[in-house]
């Protein structure tokens, strides 16, 4: 199995690109032989079916990149070498980011946990392996989604990358107001750095119109993707969204709930009504530029 495929379109129509970097779900056998966590445990890491969830969109003219590696065995949502010294018997190289946030929390590139704080290795993990991982995998799909973003840019004038994400049930509670209950999604556009905020207001709009109820930027405003391809002053616009894991999953058995599909047909209209907003959203801005 390749390590990542992309669901395109019958015909790219809209200036949008999906990716699903979470999602994968094909365990290495030696990367299962090496843990020290059951292959249940280990998928408390993935966005599970998030790129099932968001299938649609190739129906909507636009393309959905997803990962089959798991979160667990290599996160591309990090920089290339956040590399975390304790998993490894030998010395980093120099250009390797040791002291970063998620390198400390033990998700760095090579994840040492699985997000409910589990160590994922029995022993030490073998640097080249690591540095392999890393050239066969995060750079070809960094590639691929770079090569996807700068198609649309060329073709429509403009990108939108969506990165699609799910969360705990739980993630909100430290953060959400009193009044507002559950949340539902979090829109992370690096607090306004990465996305125009008439994209991301209009996104709040439509999906509160369908009954969700939406946080920006707390407690999750963007990772290395949104960050890394969010330009928009290069025509570059890059939204993280995180869907609450309540809404279609039983987070205890990592199934599809009841809710699953009531969930797809909600994001596919929310998204429905993004996509055919964009050209009156963006020729204003195009206009200014010129």
């Amino acid at each position: 199995m390749d390590p990542f495929a992309i669901l395109a379109p019958r015909q790219w129509t809209r200036p949008a690109i999906f990716n699903s970097p979470h999602s994968g779900r094909a365990y290495p056998e030696d990367f299962l032989a090496a843990a020290r966590l059951s292959p249940h445990a280990l998928r408390k890491s993935e966005d599970c079916y998030i790129d099932e969830l968001f299938s649609f969109v190739a129906d909507l003219g636009t393309p959905l990149l997803h990962a089959h590696f798991p979160r667990a065995y290599l996160d591309v949502n990090r920089e290339p070498y956040e590399l975390d010294p304790r998993m490894f018997r030998e010395d980093l190289p120099g250009f390797a980011n040791v002291s970063s946030m998620r390198v400390a929390g033990g998700l760095g590139t090579i994840p040492r946990i699985v997000s409910e704080g589990d160590e994922i290795y029995r022993g030490p993990v073998k640097l080249a392996d690591a540095l392999a991982r890393i050239e066969t995998i995060y750079r070809p799909y960094h590639r691929t989604l770079a090569d996807l973003i700068n198609r649309a840019r060329q073709a429509f004038g403009y990108a939108l990358l969506v990165d699609c994400h799910s969360m705990p049930s739980t993630a909100c509670s430290h953060v959400t107001p009193h009044p507002m209950g559950r949340v539902d999604v979090v829109l992370g556009d690096r607090h306004g750095v990465a996305c125009s905020d008439e994209i991301v207001s209009t996104l709040e709009a439509l999906m509160r119109s369908q009954g969700l109820r939406v946080l920006r930027n707390k407690p999750y405003s963007g990772g290395f993707i949104t960050q890394n391809y969010g330009s928009p002053a290069h025509h570059r616009h890059a939204l993280q969204i995180e869907i609450n894991r309540a809404l279609y999953l039983d987070e205890r058995t990592l199934e599809r709930s009841r809710g699953f599909a009531a969930t797809k047909l909600t994001l596919y209209r929310v998204f429905a009504g993004l996509l055919a907003s964009l050209p009156d959203i963006m020729q204003p801005r195009r206009q200014a530029a010129e």
